[in-house]
């Protein structure tokens, strides 16, 4: 796998090879190490590996050195994982274009890369109404008190107020970047980033010194979908760029909730279309959010068990007896069956369809199924 390193980061310096493409690579040729070492015929029997990209291929290549590349890389970015590292986190794989490389600085905790400490993400407008900002404050310290880590861009409002109210609570949060992992875009931001440096991860697909851009947010908001179980919208106008995370979370299984806003409000035009497509609405009562995000609820001098009881059933397929065993009584987002199984999106789904038809399993809101 450490020989992977230097060819992902090689492929990614080629022209018109985007994530999407190296995926592609990556699964046909088992290695990125195989794909670089493929003849342009090999290469050419790749989906979509059209003559111009090719002929990119070829003339790049042959001025690329893998390993000189790495070294030379890691002088100006000692830190960042490529998808053949085993601290990569485990839900971006997940979904079609995971970056090639993720730059990061602070604490990391690997418990949130594995998945098993549940990310949040929590996006707006860059404007918020008071409104806005006092459930933003409410939603986030929520979150972080009860074992989230909140997930968001940076940006000025209700990214800012995401941020700095889970650090107030003591808890973590992780800033996804649409700049170099050591340019602060908002500048009025420093202090914020340097806080959550402390306690909690910076994190961004675009190497050191590289300047804001406006394609580069977009993209961003990717990442932010990919990494979290969950996408909370609080208050998005109909352009907003929280919409966009909103669609990726969608297109990669997440649960998307939104907080209500009037119908005149131009902050909130965004959430009532997203309300219309069927999110999931943020009520006054957050204990109901937390449980549907799988919040544990805390029992003092009681030790729970979340370990699922192996029920055995002779008659089922090993397919359906591998999922049913890691559901229980709670329901579970889709994602997270995916992860506690090791198996593939699809069988995983054409599994729970089966079982649900058994009488087995019943699906709730979000994509969540639970054990009858």
């Amino acid at each position: 796998m450490a020989v992977e390193r230097g060819y992902w980061l090689a492929w990614s310096q080629i022209s018109g090879i985007g994530p999407v493409f190296l995926q592609r690579l990556q699964q046909h040729f088992g290695t990125l190490q195989a794909a670089w070492e493929a003849s342009p015929a090999q290469l050419e029997a790749v989906e979509g590996f059209g003559f111009q990209t090719l002929q990119k291929v070829v003339q790049q290549r042959s001025r690329l050195h893998p390993e000189q590349l790495l070294i030379q890389h890691q002088e100006q970015n000692p830190n960042f994982w490529t998808p053949a590292d085993p601290e990569y986190p485990r839900l971006l794989l997940e979904i079609p274009s995971p970056p090639p490389l993720l730059y990061f600085r602070g604490e990391v905790e690997l418990l949130e890369n594995l998945g098993e400490t549940p990310l949040v993400a929590m996006v707006g407008t860059r404007q918020p109404s008071e409104y806005g900002i006092r459930w933003t404050r409410q939603i986030s310290t929520a979150l972080a008190k009860n074992g989230f880590t909140v997930v968001s861009g940076l940006a000025e409002g209700i990214d800012t107020e995401s941020h700095a109210a889970a650090l107030k609570a003591g808890g973590r949060t992780i800033a996804v970047l649409g700049t170099g992992i050591d340019v602060i875009y908002p500048a009025k931001n420093q202090q914020l980033y340097k806080q959550i440096l402390t306690a909690g991860l910076v994190l961004s697909e675009y190497p050191s010194k590289t300047p804001p851009d406006r394609t580069q947010f977009p993209r961003r908001n990717r990442i932010i979908a990919g990494l979290s179980r969950a996408v909370l919208v609080i208050e998005a106008p109909l352009k907003s760029g929280a919409l966009i995370t909103a669609n990726y979370a969608n297109e990669f299984g997440r649960d998307v909730y939104v907080l209500p806003g009037r119908v005149d409000d131009y902050p909130s035009q965004g959430c009532l279309k997203l309300l219309s497509q069927g999110a999931a609405p943020i009520l006054r009562e957050l204990d109901e959010l937390l449980r549907m995000l799988g919040a544990i609820p805390k029992i003092d001098s009681v030790s729970v068990s979340l370990e699922p009881q192996q029920l055995i059933l002779p008659d089922l397929p090993p397919e359906l007896q591998q999922v049913i065993n890691v559901m229980s009584s709670e329901s579970l987002p889709f994602d997270m069956i995916i992860q506690k199984t090791g198996m593939a999106a699809s069988a995983v789904s054409s599994a729970l369809l089966q079982l649900e038809l058994m009488g087995l399993v019943s699906q709730k809101p979000g994509m969540r199924y639970k054990r009858k």
